[in-house]
């Protein structure tokens, strides 16, 4: 484990969501960044390079897939890895995710605790939980 604070950037248009997961993962030492559109999200992604990416589906300016499909094209955000959270449940939303190069994806409604473990899943080797 390294000594830098690990960072998490949650890109979702949900501000009661966005407050709790940064409540818990902050709670868990992480450093939480947040957007609540896709264009914002992309950016902040290119511009702050955080270890782990949460992102939503459905989103104004730019869904979820499309921000997704972009970060892998871009080389300073290509390798950060992706967990998808969205109302989109079925199948082929789930594929597609998966094959745009989600790390993982997780639908919505969701267990906090259950995200937290794949955080710390995809981020073993830069976090320890507190």
């Amino acid at each position: 484990m390294n000594d830098k604070t690990s960072s998490v950037l949650i890109i979702d248009d949900d501000e009661l969501l966005i407050m709790l997961l940064e409540h818990k993962l902050g709670q868990r030492g992480l450093s939480v960044q947040s957007a609540s559109d896709g264009q914002d999200g992309l950016l902040a992604a290119i511009e702050s390079k955080p270890d782990l990416v949460v992102l939503d589906v459905m989103m104004p300016t730019m869904d979820g897939f499309e921000v997704l499909r972009r970060m892998k094209e871009h080389d300073d955000t290509r390798e950060i890895p992706v967990i998808m959270l969205s109302a989109k449940r079925l199948e082929g939303d789930v594929v597609n995710g998966l094959n745009l190069g989600a790390a993982d994806y997780l639908v919505k409604p969701f267990m906090p605790e259950e995200l937290l473990l794949k955080i710390q899943r995809l981020l073993r080797d830069k976090w320890m939980p507190a």
